[in-house]
């Protein structure tokens, strides 16, 4: 799976993975969301996010989240 809308660049965030080079991380954005705010909510106090960076944000948390291996003992 591709996401064009994710970079990790070693001089932005400390190469965490971010939105479009906007030094505003994709574990942020996850924050947000899983702390109940909605996609409205976002988009209308970080107008520099677009609807897309969410949608690939969660793409790209479900795809990470499919990679993991958890043993539980």
């Amino acid at each position: 799976m591709s996401f064009s809308r994710i970079t990790v660049d070693p001089a932005v965030c400390t190469g965490k993975p971010c939105i479009r080079n906007l030094r505003f991380p994709v574990s942020r954005l996850l924050g947000l969301l899983a702390g109940g705010e909605t996609k409205d909510t976002i988009l209308k106090a970080y107008p520099y996010i677009e609807a897309e960076d969410i949608d690939e944000v969660l793409r790209y948390a479900a795809c990470l989240a499919d990679d993991e291996t958890v043993l539980l003992t």
